[in-house]
């Protein structure tokens, strides 16, 4: 198995700002891989450790113990912190907090203009990556005068710009409503499914993990569950009991499962479990 990412018993303690003993631990003693080409989520509620997970697998935070390497490097080593980076790329909730150009296609151009690149290549850069995101015909708008998801989708071709192995979404579609949401889980579906980049989504939304190869489900700092989709969020009390919902298919059929009816759980499509559901009522 080819693993971009490698986690090896990994904790991250937060400070007391003025005190040097430990305030709390937001991750502990973690160890887990990330396949090469793999698209994983990550779930979790908020304070679970997702979100400081996630700004460990990109260099971002350090690990207080235990390391973390990306393509066999340790982020823990300043001399290759800028390679890393351009290894893992990081697109965070506020999309605002991230579009830094009053026009499009300058915004996505600016990392690779810092990278030192030749002005062509940068040309080719940009037009691929806002054709990447569905965004091409917007490359000479202003960011803000767009919606949510077209916002967020800029800052994601800003981070292909950059041509990285591994995409990490820190909860990107938290602030966006559901037409925002679905256009970025479209447009990270695509980019790992056609281009072959490795993504990790973060979020608490389960719709948003149903077409993921892999779930990860986080709780105060540690892995509890680590599964396929459908692996997952078949066991609904688990998930309830951690305080994170069910996808509304998954939800149906566990009530009536609990009414009674004798029908799988493990079903995740609207299709499906239409299906699983005329099965029952013909057999009976």
């Amino acid at each position: 198995m080819d693993n971009i990412i490698e986690l090896k018993n990994v904790s991250y303690e937060y400070s007391n700002a003025d005190e040097e003993d430990i305030a709390y631990t937001a991750v502990s003693n973690l160890s887990l891989n990330i396949e090469r080409g793999s698209f994983t989520v990550i779930l979790g509620h908020n304070g679970s450790g997702k979100s400081t997970l996630a700004k460990m697998l990109n260099g971002l935070y350090k690990p207080t113990k235990g390391d973390v390497l990306v393509d066999g490097i340790n982020t823990k080593t300043e001399e290759t912190e800028i390679e890393v980076k351009r290894k893992v790329g990081m697109v965070f909730q506020n999309p605002d907090n991230q579009l830094i150009s009053s026009i499009v296609e300058e915004d996505v151009a600016f990392g690779p203009e810092n990278l030192g690149l030749d002005p062509k290549e940068i040309r080719k850069r940009v037009d691929e990556s806002l054709k990447a995101v569905g965004m091409y015909e917007f490359k000479n708008s202003t960011p803000h005068h767009l919606s949510g998801g077209q916002k967020q989708r800029i800052a994601i071709a800003g981070m292909i710009a950059l041509r990285p192995d591994c995409l990490i979404l820190d909860e990107p579609t938290a602030m966006l409503d559901p037409k925002g949401r679905a256009e970025i889980v479209d447009t990270v579906m695509k980019l790992n499914k056609e281009k072959g980049i490795t993504v990790v989504l973060i979020t608490h939304y389960m719709e948003e993990a149903e077409n993921a190869d892999r779930v990860i489900v986080m709780n105060d700092g540690v892995i509890i569950a680590d599964g396929t989709p459908k692996e997952i969020f078949k066991n609904v009390e688990m998930l309830k009991d951690v305080g994170l919902d069910v996808p509304q298919t998954t939800e149906l059929l566990y009530a009536l499962n609990k009414n009674g009816m004798a029908v799988p759980t493990n079903v995740l499509s609207v299709e499906e479990t239409a299906q699983v559901i005329a099965n029952y009522l013909e057999e009976k």
